[in-house]
């Protein structure tokens, strides 16, 4: 199986100033909902005139995600560091989210992988996020007394029920400290931003930053309010710069401080001191205009088989997918095993079979059903039928050619008359 190397966590420009002008970071705007509404926060979709979180010119789905990085890289190799931080939060759309991060890891995977999110449905995704390489969580965290956060936040949607004043604040503040305690047990490195409103939680950044030490965060980087229009707390004067030095100050006691911070936008992208969004504005509407995912955005194929030499497998009957790629010399390599779902869950399996197998233009497969053809072929995954040896099936897809004559005779499914769910794809 192939060795994935570990990133260099050293490159990474907002945890580490001292390489702030040698590296990048690219933010991927692919999460547009919100779970909270902060009094300070007007989240703008398609603004180009703004810089700061919570905008973007557009937004883009995973795949489309990834083919843009595939472009940003071309033009600045500097970039270390692929994050995303909204324009909403990363786990109001935590499907986007971990299929985007899965997509980066398996075609980049020195690249450091890094979220933004106000910690609100993090902790059940902890476990997945560390499976995945996501190496570095920035938290928002701007009170940890729920009377102060009650006046920072508007409402706090958990699943389809809305909170607000002091339960929706109380509830904010349980699953933010959950999520950094989660974090810290898989050794994710945790940064804090605290946004600095005065009258609102000036007085209290250096208990935030107290507290956010006793839980084992890293880093802290107090923000200072940026008042946009159309918002609670608009005409909120920004706090002065003797302020933020004071408030830095005194919470360096506990953490360490980040002193360098450009309050990024959702679609930043370029080295801190050379930021290059507007420049590569036209390619990511271009990326979001993108209907059918390129095949070099696709560079593998999964096959279903039972010893690694033979297609041999029916889809629902598989444990695990071998995925394959080209090895640039005319020849195919084995690049990695794949667990798949548990048998059984219906559409839901088929789905996250989508999902593994994301970055794969098509897969090999003894036989399979209508309904996860059908659900394969919508995500972009060519589910090819055939008997014979994995090469031959490889070449076929890659090439084009000779791809008919390797199909094999559909096999029954095992369940006598009607489908009785027993996971081998009839569905």
């Amino acid at each position: 199986m192939k060795t994935t190397p570990l990133p260099d966590f050293r490159k990474h420009p907002c945890f580490n100033a001292k390489v702030k002008g040698q590296y990048g970071r690219v933010h991927l705007p692919v999460a547009p909902k919100c779970n909270i509404q902060c009094n300070y926060c007007n989240r703008k979709y398609d603004c180009v005139n703004e810089s700061r979180p919570g905008v973007t010119s557009t937004v883009l789905t995973p795949e489309q995600a990834l083919y843009y990085m595939e472009k940003v890289l071309e033009k600045e190799p500097r970039i270390s560091v692929a994050g995303i931080a909204g324009p909403g939060d990363p786990f109001a759309n935590a499907e986007a989210t971990l299929e985007t991060m899965r997509l980066i890891r398996r075609r980049f995977p020195e690249t450091i992988l890094c979220l933004a999110s106000n910690g609100m449905n993090i902790s059940a995704h902890v476990p997945e996020l560390s499976e995945i390489g996501v190496s570095h969580v920035t938290v928002t965290v701007n009170a940890v007394n729920p009377e102060i956060s009650a006046k920072i936040y508007s409402w706090v949607r958990d699943g389809k029920v809305i909170y607000r004043g002091l339960q929706g604040a109380e509830i904010l503040l349980a699953r933010q400290l959950n999520a950094i305690r989660e974090l810290k047990k898989y050794n994710i490195t945790v940064k804090i931003n605290t946004i600095v409103i005065p009258g609102i939680n000036h007085h209290h950044i250096t208990e935030v930053a107290r507290t956010m030490k006793e839980l084992g965060a890293d880093l802290m980087n107090c923000m200072a309010i940026f008042p946009n229009s159309g918002t609670v707390f608009e005409n909120i004067e920004e706090p002065t710069g003797s302020m933020m030095a004071t408030t830095r100050q005194q919470a360096e006691k506990y953490l360490p401080q980040m002193r360098h911070c450009t309050r990024c936008r959702a679609d930043a992208v370029g080295l801190l001191e050379d930021d290059r969004t507007d420049e590569m504005r036209g390619c990511l509407s271009a990326c979001a205009g993108i209907t059918e995912l390129s095949l070099a955005a696709r560079p593998y194929v999964a096959v279903a088989t039972m010893e690694g030499v033979l297609v041999n497998q029916h889809l629902g009957e598989a444990s695990r997918f071998q995925v394959w790629g080209e090895d640039g010399n005319g020849g195919y390599q084995l690049v990695e095993e794949r667990k798949a779902p548990p048998p059984g869950g219906g559409t839901a399996r088929w789905l996250n079979i989508c999902r593994i197998l994301a970055d794969c233009r098509a897969i090999l497969v003894n036989d399979l059903g209508h309904t996860p053809k059908e659900i394969l072929a919508k995500k972009g995954i060519k589910p090819v039928t055939m008997e014979g040896f994995i090469e031959k099936g490889l070449q076929a897809v890659y090439t084009g050619k000779g791809l008919h004559s390797l199909q094999g005779r559909m096999r029954k499914c095992s369940s006598k008359g009607a489908c009785t769910g027993c996971g081998t794809g009839c569905g």
